[in-house]
């Protein structure tokens, strides 16, 4: 019997202790990915207006920015997974993050400070779940969608890990430490971990014949991959309307800011539960029904926010358990419905209106408060999460065909 050629990566199994290696860096590190980016200035930005003097609005467009620039090279990203493999292009991104962190820490002016956040936008584009997912996809193939739900619990702790880290820092040493800080766990933890994983699975790198360089679409398949885009950028446009607003909207409806404060901590622990859930039943059922289950939610939870405030607990509860395992579906119903061939550059396609509507729609969301009140803004949100609903429906009609051959 001939032996495997020299360099052919060695089986992965997705429960193997190699397998956890890979789950324990990727969830570690998305979890200084999201804490150290999109809930950075959550910490940091009263300290940089004071230090500076910039307006607090103006601060905060540097995540919109970072988040913009991440969509637009989203695609570019993908097609280097899906060519090179996830490694190097996590190193790079680990190495672009740092520089963009050092960028923003020594800003002396306020374009210098944007310039800080386009950078480091090229490296989230290189960092976040959709590089994670897609190097899972060619590490695994087909069999990613355990270790994807396991990466995206790991992500739920984001916040909840990064927030008092940054409070830490901020508070003895400054915003520009901190950045650096966080420059140097990118140089000195991210960069060699990354290094450390596999570049691609066996399975996927035998078959290289079927990897691509373009999304090449028959059939039905363009458009369930628009109804699929549609879903996920209209369930982004949510998560960062909500996570920008909730708060003032809860105060807005006759809440106190510790009492809306502390419906907000109900989101963590609501949607690492719920994908913890998603975790031990996930492999039963297709991800189509993780995508249902989540929109339902989602929709559910929005629309008791107009029931009263006796029931926002349960509304935000829902709310954040539909977007727990929304994330999930992001990544293993793609996977799912088109094959672990295509799906780096698909979650890269995928990617480039997901990370714009984030960008966008804390703006959308602020100027619908402005001109509509807390009512006006629950109810374009909630009109969002219905028509969610109605395309989930529409997107598992046109994909029943895959679904069962899957």
């Amino acid at each position: 019997m001939q032996g495997k050629p020299r360099g052919t990566p060695q089986p992965i199994a997705p429960g193997s202790s190699r397998a956890l290696h890979v789950i324990a860096i990727l969830g570690t590190l998305q979890i200084l990915a999201w804490g150290s980016t999109f809930y950075l200035l959550a910490v940091l930005a009263p300290s940089i207006v004071r230090d500076t003097g910039w307006s607090y609005q103006w601060v905060m467009t540097g995540v919109c920015i970072g988040l913009f620039v991440a969509g637009v090279v989203s695609p570019p990203v993908g097609r280097a997974i899906n060519a090179y493999g996830g490694r190097p292009v996590l190193a790079a991104g680990a190495a672009v993050l740092a520089i963009g962190q050092v960028v923003i820490g020594s800003s002396q002016n306020f374009v210098w400070y944007l310039a800080g956040w386009t950078v480091l936008g090229v490296g989230m584009g290189a960092g976040l779940y959709d590089a994670a997912f897609s190097s899972l996809g060619v590490i695994y193939g087909k069999n990613a969608r355990s270790a994807i739900t396991a990466v995206t619990l790991f992500g739920g702790f984001a916040s909840t890990v990064c927030w008092p880290i940054s409070a830490y820092l901020v508070e003895h040493f400054g915003w520009r430490a901190t950045c650096f800080v966080y420059a140097g766990i990118y140089l000195g933890v991210a960069l060699p971990l990354y290094l450390t994983l596999p570049a691609r699975g066996a399975a996927v790198a035998a078959d290289a014949s079927a990897r691509t360089q373009t999304l090449r679409l028959q059939g039905e398949e363009p458009s369930i991959l628009a109804v699929l885009a549609a879903v996920l950028t209209i369930a982004a446009a949510i998560l960062a309307t909500m996570g920008a607003h909730l708060v003032t909207l809860l105060q807005a409806r006759g809440l106190d800011l510790a009492e809306a404060v502390a419906l907000g901590m109900i989101i963590g622990p609501a949607a690492v539960g719920a994908r913890f859930v998603e975790m031990l039943a996930g492999k039963r059922y297709h991800p189509i029904w993780t995508m249902i289950a989540s929109s339902s939610l989602v929709a559910l939870g929005m629309g008791l926010f107009f029931v009263g405030r006796s029931v926002f607990a349960l509304a935000i509860a829902l709310y954040a358990a539909g977007n727990g395992i929304g994330s999930i579906a992001k990544g293993t119903l793609p996977l799912a419905l088109f094959g672990p061939e295509r799906y780096p550059i698909l979650m890269g396609r995928l990617g480039l209106p997901i990370l714009v509507a984030m960008a966008l729609a804390p703006f959308a969301g602020a100027v619908a408060y402005q001109h509509a009140g807390a009512t006006g803004t629950f109810v374009m949100v909630a009109g969002l999460a219905g028509t969610n609903v109605v395309l989930v429906g529409a997107l598992w009609l046109l994909s029943r065909r895959l679904i069962d051959a899957s």
